[in-house]
């Protein structure tokens, strides 16, 4: 089993509750992301313990291989893991963005797509976020309203409270509002379209580049299915909230010791700490705490595990 040390990046919109959130000793502020499991070129996941202390995830995976990341996703990605793990932590709003498909980010020659969901965490009561549109709408009427400023008008907003669950496919127009505390899970890739930014200026003092003309391109502009995910929290067993071509995630809610059997299943495990605390076992004996804030993959040789003590956590896997 393997924990990693958190990748903390501050932004102009950043708060403070991730160092909190994860008990750091750290005096970094306007922490606005912690990435804790990453193989993006230049912010590579460093092993924080145990026998590979010091790897990145990429060495890892290229020493491992099928064993961490399964057969099928060793063949289907290659060497670059799948999956990145973000916390976000917005005291302020982030721009209203968009994000491209497969199909369109290689023909930008940007590599892969950008799918992702958010999970939220305890958040202000005043806290929102756009997701989708509330109707179709025209290229040309969605660049206009991106440029005067009225693009959150055409989006669908809403309400965030804790264990909330939100699906933001590629290409639907999104952005996380002020007060927002959420785990992000998401495709490896770093691709994002600004569409409007609140008329900030970045810490040059300029106003914060904006990509239309790239978004116009990504953007899907028939209204969607609502991605508000809606689900019943269940005491003791998983609870599948999102599945997807690009992952896999469910909640488990624990006051009891409980076995997971990831023998039939070809993937590495991600486990990410939401609120309590809890210890995994895994079938070789080998132990480590899963607190609120903590985060552990599972390789995919890992046939089972036990997780004990009164702990809430996302699996997700590819």
């Amino acid at each position: 089993m393997l924990k990693f040390k958190p990748i903390l990046k501050s932004t102009i919109w950043g708060g403070d509750k991730i160092v909190k959130f994860k008990r750091m000793d750290s005096q970094q502020s306007h922490v606005g992301e912690s990435w804790e499991i990453s193989g993006i070129p230049g912010f590579e996941s460093i092993v924080s313990e145990g026998e590979h202390a010091g790897l990145s995830l990429n060495q890892l995976v290229s020493q491992m291989g099928d064993r961490l990341l399964g057969a099928d996703n060793h063949q289907r990605f290659g060497n670059a893991f799948p999956l990145l793990v973000k916390f976000i932590d917005a005291c302020d709003d982030l721009s209203i963005q968009v994000h491209p498909d497969e199909e369109t980010a290689r023909r930008q020659g940007k590599g892969d797509g950008k799918t992702e969901m958010w999970y939220a965490l305890q958040s202000e009561p005043e806290a929102y976020l756009y997701n989708g549109l509330r109707q179709a709408i025209t290229p040309e009427c969605c660049k206009s309203m991106a440029t005067d400023g009225t693009i959150c008008d055409a989006l669908v907003r809403y309400g965030v409270s804790e264990g909330e669950v939100f699906y933001i496919p590629a290409g639907c127009i999104h952005s996380i509002g002020k007060g927002c505390f959420v785990v992000e899970i998401q495709q490896a890739s770093d691709v994002t379209y600004r569409l409007f930014d609140f008329m900030r200026r970045g810490k040059d003092g300029k106003p914060r580049e904006l990509h239309l003309d790239e978004a116009a391109e990504s953007i899907h502009y028939q209204s969607m299915p609502e991605n508000h995910v809606h689900y019943s929290q269940k005491k003791n067993e998983g609870v599948e909230l999102v599945r997807c071509p690009w992952f896999t995630t469910s909640v488990y809610d624990l006051d009891e010791p409980m076995v997971i059997d990831y023998s039939d299943l070809d993937s590495f495990v991600i486990l990410i700490g939401v609120k309590g605390n809890g210890v995994v076992v895994d079938d070789e004996g080998h132990s480590t705490s899963l607190c609120a804030g903590e985060v552990v993959l599972l390789p995919a040789c890992t046939n089972e595990i036990k997780v004990e003590g009164e702990v809430r956590f996302l699996e997700t896997y590819v």
